[in-house]
């Protein structure tokens, strides 16, 4: 006998040490080596982290598909592993050693210093795989790689060494956002756009004449950055600007600095905003980089590794350094400063000297470093680098001939925007954990990339004649270039592994939509490159997952829902079904409690009702095939089941996730447990005989393919069902991971349908009706069929009395004119009555209703109102509008609800 209830907590550890016992999960299982691959690669989460929603919905969806194609008999491989997190494990490992009071990675020394990492990931890292099975992933956990493991290293450089010696990859000095902080480069992905209060200061600065003199007039820019003037080698105004057109060509000398720089004509300056011109400081700022190469102008850094200003022994800054006493004082009080320290103390000196011109307040975004909280700081420096223009032209074109689909479809657009106009891709890290760079440098500074030291040092003679000593390029590389090979390198390549043969190109890649640019984009450009090949064939892209109230989660807002928390509460299942089921394509989640303790409920009515099916004998029966039915109510719940087994099927296939799981949510919990067991239960507990065990049979046979349906939405509770409705008779064959997808067809059945669907529309509108004009849920009421066809008069002599019990009524009749104070519906046709004489007051209700109505309506047009005000559209919270025009809707919905309530009353 079941439990009463069920209970996650004591069954989801056990079932999981099931699976793994049994190798479910594993690709290439030898009963299906004729079958048809089926490959998803998990975005491999960092080794540091731990399961956030983002991970929650996003395994999820992976494993929906990866349990519904294995059900559907194909040899499914999803690939798990995780990412070594260059920077994010680095700082872990440095944190702890500070924690302990043991020496910095520098005087531990680099060797030293990454072994102590290795042993930090043997003992800590990885943990996010224990919580993804926690989850319920069916990964093939005996395959798990890491991005920095033998196989992956052994790719990577040799994905370094060829694009190199093809021309893609090179060494550059161009501008990179720079922490410093954590000293090093970091990609876009990390860096995060604060809003700050600040201000922009309008500097003038002085005009020359071609010998250098001053000739009175001024130029006003403003900046928000007042140290970085001291990096100016330029300024820009549009070349349509009537205001600046005969300053084109001339110079303007730097103040506190005395450089003379030039005005140069660029449409990068806007003649609407400021004062039209624009500083450039190529060496610090990303934009004005751009204007410094078209213009030719110089790139003075003037900002160390740490953003302090460096100024003296600065060749570049130096050069065209006045040579004034004045320029000397500068120099002397402004070298080592912090740039906070700085930007006080230049302003300061331009007010001596008269040259502010206006300071206002200013809000802005500023760039922080997602780890360090620190401003980022545009940097000019060596790096390395790929030539991702070249790569993304073939990754165009397989998206645009349509050999790789993104899913929704709009997500293309974003695709196409950033690979159009693609900047170089900077690989280089200055980081100690990750792959070093393999390249090794000479005396002179000749650079030798190869695939091993013993390989640059052979390099090396042929190239100096004699043996001589090489360093290694300290730098590591990005490692989104390492996770830009995970589709091929996971499977075995360079090598001709059987399962590269058999796996690549996968099927389908489920990710967020934040790391198109970082990383679909680019396992597009290597998999094009070096397999000739598309990585995937579709790329479904899933939205964000928010609180309630639609904002997006955040530590600083508090409103982070952690998943192991829920699914200590609550289950694993019911917070997959949730996930799911609101996983409509393009649209956020706004995940509730409420929500998820609905879906929990969910899974007690489908542990309810399968502890009834046992208790009325429907359960541990062979039943691979559906029972021969005669009765109309077996007829009817067999056609709804291959009707949802088609749709739920359709559903996944298309990636429409919260359809998939809605269909199967109203199959199992209004048609199957809402109506057909209760219209069954005069069978099941009624005397033995034909129908009766036709009935047990339907029942167990439909129970069966409801667990089938909804394994892939919540497989602890299905499984767990699946083997206690088993008995030493008829012994189940396999796991329900390994199962067979319900395949039915032929049991559509017209006749069946029409009575049972009759039925069931009958009893549901007289329940609305009843709700809707509020008749006493105690009273009974007589129901008049009116003008009713032969059919309808046969069903009424089957199902009267049920019909009578679900809808609480006193009579059910026949007539050829409705009776006076009814309201009226119409079923399937049927003219049907409700006699409500001396049951409600109907001009109370009338009156009640026109309230009701009135009160909806304003509530409505308050949002209406709301919605239309242009200014609470750009400054209210993106959730907090969403909130209004959910609300609108609401209105709406309740006032044509009771409008129609109301128009039954007036046509009774």
């Amino acid at each position: 006998m079941m439990d009463k209830t069920f209970d996650p907590q004591a069954v989801e550890g056990r079932i999981a040490a099931a699976w793994d016992e049994a190798g479910a999960f594993r690709a290439g299982r030898p009963e299906r080596a004729g079958a048809r691959p089926f490959t998803i690669v998990i975005p491999p989460p960092n080794v540091t982290g731990s399961l956030h929603m983002g991970h929650a919905l996003n395994n999820t969806l992976q494993d929906i598909l990866c349990r519904f194609e294995r059900m559907r008999g194909r040899d499914v491989l999803w690939q798990p592993g995780t990412d070594h997190a260059g920077i994010a494990t680095q700082m872990v490992v440095e944190r702890q050693l500070m924690e302990r009071q043991e020496p910095n990675r520098r005087a531990m020394g680099r060797d030293r210093f990454v072994r102590r990492v290795w042993e930090w990931k043997a003992e800590s890292g990885g943990a996010i795989i224990n919580q993804l099975k926690r989850l319920g992933a069916s990964c093939d956990w005996s395959r798990e790689r890491f991005t920095l493991d033998e196989g992956l290293s052994r790719a990577v450089v040799k994905v370094f060494v060829d694009l190199y010696r093809e021309g893609l990859v090179y060494k550059d000095k161009r501008l990179v956002n720079w922490d410093p902080k954590l000293l090093t480069a970091i990609s876009d992905l990390e860096v995060v756009q604060v809003e700050t209060r600040g201000h922009l200061w309008h500097f003038d600065y002085p005009i020359v004449d071609d010998a250098g003199h001053d000739t009175g007039e001024r130029i006003t820019v403003a900046t928000t950055r007042p140290e970085t003037m001291l990096g100016d080698t330029g300024v820009a105004v549009h070349p349509d600007d009537g205001r600046y057109t005969h300053l084109h060509g001339k110079k303007a000398r730097l103040p506190l600095v005395g450089r003379l720089i030039p005005i140069v004509a660029d449409t990068y300056s806007d003649p609407e905003k400021g004062t039209g011109a624009v500083k450039i400081t190529p060496a610090h700022d990303f934009n004005d980089f751009e204007v410094g190469r078209r213009h030719g102008l110089e790139a003075v850094n003037i900002l160390d590794e740490e953003a302090n200003l460096d100024l003296q022994e600065n060749d570049a800054f130096l050069l065209g350094l006045d040579d004034s006493v004045e320029a000397g004082i500068v120099l002397d009080t402004l070298h080592g400063l912090s740039r906070e320290v700085a930007r006080v103390k230049v302003v300061e000196m331009m007010e001596a000297r008269g040259l502010v011109a206006k300071i206002e307040p200013y809000l802005h975004t500023v760039p922080h470093g997602d780890r360090s909280g620190v401003i980022i700081e545009p940097r000019l420096t060596d790096q390395w680098y790929v030539d991702a223009k070249t790569l993304a032209a073939p990754a165009l074109e397989a998206v645009r001939a349509g050999k790789t689909s993104f899913v929704p479809r709009n997500w293309e657009k974003t695709y196409f925007d950033w690979l159009e106009n693609i900047q170089p891709w900077c690989i280089s890290r200055q980081l100690w954990w990750g792959h070093q760079i393999p390249a090794w440098y000479g005396p002179d500074g000749t650079v030798f990339v190869a695939h091993s030291e013993a390989e640059a040092e052979l390099a090396a003679l042929t190239h100096y004649g004699v043996p001589t000593g090489l360093v290694r390029d300290e730098d590591v590389l990005d490692t989104w270039f390492s996770s830009a090979l995970w589709p091929f390198s996971t499977l075995g390549w360079p090598d001709a592994t059987q399962e590269l043969a058999r796996y690549y190109p996968t099927n389908v890649l489920v990710t967020g939509f934040d790391i198109i640019f970082f990383w679909v984009a680019r396992m597009m450009m290597m998999s094009l490159h070096f397999m000739q090949e598309v990585p995937f064939s579709d790329v479904y892209i899933h939205a964000l997952v928010r609180d309630e109230k639609g904002a997006k989660m955040s530590k600083s807002k508090g409103n982070v829902i952690d998943p192991l928390g829920l699914i200590d509460t609550y289950g694993a299942d019911s917070l997959r079904f949730t996930l799911a089921a609101m996983a409509a394509q393009g649209r956020d989640i706004k995940l509730s409690l409420p929500r998820i303790e609905g879906y929990r409920n969910f899974a007690t009515k489908i542990w309810n009702a399968t502890r009834f099916a046992e208790i009325n004998g429907c359960t541990g029966r062979a039943l691979s095939e559906p029972p021969r039915a005669t009765i109309a109510l077996d007829r009817w719940i067999l056609g709804e089941t291959e009707k949802v087994v088609r749709e739920v099927s359709q559903a996944i296939e298309t990636y429409r996730f919260n359809d998939a799981a809605t269909s199967a949510y109203r199959f199992v919990w209004n048609i199957f447990c809402d109506w057909y067991l209760e219209l069954a239960k005069p069978l099941l507990q009624g005397e033995d005989g034909g129908a009766k065990e036709e009935a047990r049979a339907t029942t167990g046979f439909v129970l069966d393919q409801i667990l089938k349906l909804l394994h892939p939405f919540m497989p602890f509770l299905t499984e767990e069902l699946w083997a206690l409705t088993a008995s030493a008779e008829h012994p189940r064959q396999s796991l329900l991971a390994l199962a067979e997808w319900p395949r039915l067809d032929g049991l559509q059945d017209t006749e069946a349908e029409a009575e049972i669907g009759f039925v069931v529309d009958l009893v549901s509108e007289v329940r609305s009706v009843r709700t809707e004009i509020a008749v006493p849920p105690a009273a009974q009421v007589p129901l008049v069929l009116v003008g009713a066809p032969k059919e309808v008069h046969a069903r009424m002599g089957t199902w009267a009395e049920t019909i009578k019990r679900l809808a609480r009524l006193s009579d059910i009749s026949f007539a050829a004119e409705a009776p006076p104070d009814s309201v009226q519906m119409i079923v399937r046709g049927t003219l049907c009555a409700l006699a409500l004489q001396g049951i409600i007051d109907f001009d109370a209700e009338r009156v009640r209703l026109e309230k009701e109505i009135k009160k909806s309506r304003a509530d409505a047009a308050k949002f209406e109102a709301k919605l239309a005000n242009a200014d609470f559209l750009a400054r209210a919270p993106e959730e907090v509008v969403e909130e209004n025009r959910e609300k609108l809707a609401e209105a709406l919905a309740r006032a044509a609800k009771l409008e129609e309530a109301l128009a039954r009353l007036d046509k009774r």
